[in-house]
């Protein structure tokens, strides 16, 4: 087998692949043992019809159709990993040649990885990146570790934003009692809205063991149908009301750290930090450098690499969908969409 690399327009070649007879006969062969038990002529049991004969009777091309498919297969693989060119698109086959007792001829177009034309990049200049570590970025960071260290702890008080309350409640609207307004011993953080507007307002000031009720409206765009914009009650009583308790910052803390004093655990997260702005800072200036580039760059991209780009990422999401149960004609119906619709959505889940 022969192939012949020719570069065409808008980084695109053809691979002219050549199979000798001898050798595409062989397919032919295949083609015949594979099909031959399927063929039925009188005077002759299944299966047991010479090759000649069927050729004969039906044509020297009758097996060409699944020998060419075989043949084709195997003759790009063989091509594309002889090819010193990076391929970067599913190819477009032409038979170019197919007679009896003559070399099997087929062409195979493919896009070819566009190289890029650098323009001017001397003296390319970026903004400068400040990586200095104030002692605000310092305290921050060391409030978060405080906040991460926290404990929720039970107090005998009225409860206010930032505690967390364990309550029971059961919502009604109309005086029934609707689907999925109950809960038990629920934790709930005064100020999160996590609730309904308005209910953890009515909560601010409750103490533990008080039962009262809480009067809210559902908004109008709540996503249940049958609660949009209604008015409801609910029956709510306080166990607990917990507030956060953040530990100091003192040498009993750092300690916890794995420091001697405070100021030495501020020092390591200074030069921890420092060390991390500085790397984000030399990242940024490199990313920095690479968009100026590329702002100056020419590339001409062939529409093949970006069909074969599209057509692979509909292939991973088919593939996603089935681990659901679902394919994609049927994720089409229920949504509405067709594959062209489908495409023009900047993202997918």
């Amino acid at each position: 087998m022969s192939v012949q690399v020719e570069k065409l327009e808008h980084n695109m070649a053809k691979l002219t692949i050549e199979m000798a007879a001898e050798e595409f006969d062989k397919y032919v062969e295949q083609a015949y043992r594979k099909n031959k038990s399927k063929i039925n002529i009188p005077g002759f049991r299944k299966g047991k019809v010479a090759r000649q004969l069927i050729e004969k009777m039906y044509g020297k091309d009758f097996f060409y159709g699944d020998a060419v498919n075989e043949a084709v297969a195997d003759g790009y693989e063989k091509a594309y990993d002889e090819c010193e060119e990076e391929i970067v698109s599913r190819p477009t086959i032409d038979v170019v040649q197919l007679e009896p007792e003559k070399p099997f001829i087929f062409t195979a177009e493919v896009a070819l990885n566009p190289e890029a034309k650098i323009g001017e990049y001397k003296g390319v200049e970026i903004e400068k990146i400040d990586s200095e570590v104030t002692d605000a970025d310092v305290d921050e960071f060391i409030n978060k570790e405080r906040d991460e260290d926290a404990r929720m702890v039970v107090v005998d008080r009225a409860a206010k934003e930032g505690d967390q309350v364990i309550l029971d409640y059961e919502g009604f609207v109309d005086g029934e009692a609707f689907e999925g307004g109950k809960g038990e011993n629920h934790p709930l953080t005064l100020g999160s809205n996590s609730f309904i507007p308005g209910f953890e307002d009515q909560v601010a000031g409750k103490s533990a063991e008080e039962e009262f009720d809480v009067n809210v409206t559902f908004p109008e765009d709540y996503h249940a149908e049958n609660l949009k914009g209604k008015a409801a009650v609910f029956k709510c009583k306080v166990h607990e009301v917990k507030e956060k308790q953040t530990p100091e910052l003192d040498d009993e803390f750092a300690g916890d750290k794995g420091f001697d004093t405070v100021d030495e655990y501020k020092a390591d997260v200074r030069e921890k930090l420092s060390k991390k702005k500085a790397d984000e800072a030399k990242n940024k200036k490199e990313q920095a450098v690479i968009d100026k580039l590329i702002e100056s760059a020419e590339m001409d991209i062939p529409q093949a690499m970006i069909d074969t780009q599209v057509d692979q990422s509909i292939d991973e999401y088919a593939q996603q969908l089935r681990m659901q149960g679902l394919s994609l004609d049927q994720y089409f119906m229920f949504t509405g969409l067709n594959r062209e619709k489908w495409l023009r959505i900047p993202a997918r889940a």
